[in-house]
């Protein structure tokens, strides 16, 4: 019978992963206050379009990130 251990690379690597969505997670909500605090100015839809992009890639990162930590504890290779 074959012991699972957890791969200790792929483990590293979801936490990259989680730390990157989590600086977005930053970065994109303060893009978007900073789009709807200034409304009347030329790069308020470039700095709202540039936000949501950020947001919706910290949420994708952030599935990424867990699934691949689930894999490397769950996953026998």
């Amino acid at each position: 019978m074959k012991t699972k251990h957890t791969n200790k690379e792929v483990l590293v690597n979801g936490l990259k992963k989680l730390a990157i969505a989590l600086l977005y997670m930053f970065l994109g909500p303060i893009l978007l206050h900073i789009a709807f605090s200034n409304q009347e100015k030329p790069l308020y839809i470039p700095i709202l379009i540039v936000g949501l992009l950020i947001c919706f890639f910290a949420i994708y990162m952030a599935f990424r990130g867990l699934k691949t930590i689930i894999d490397s504890m769950f996953n026998s290779n």
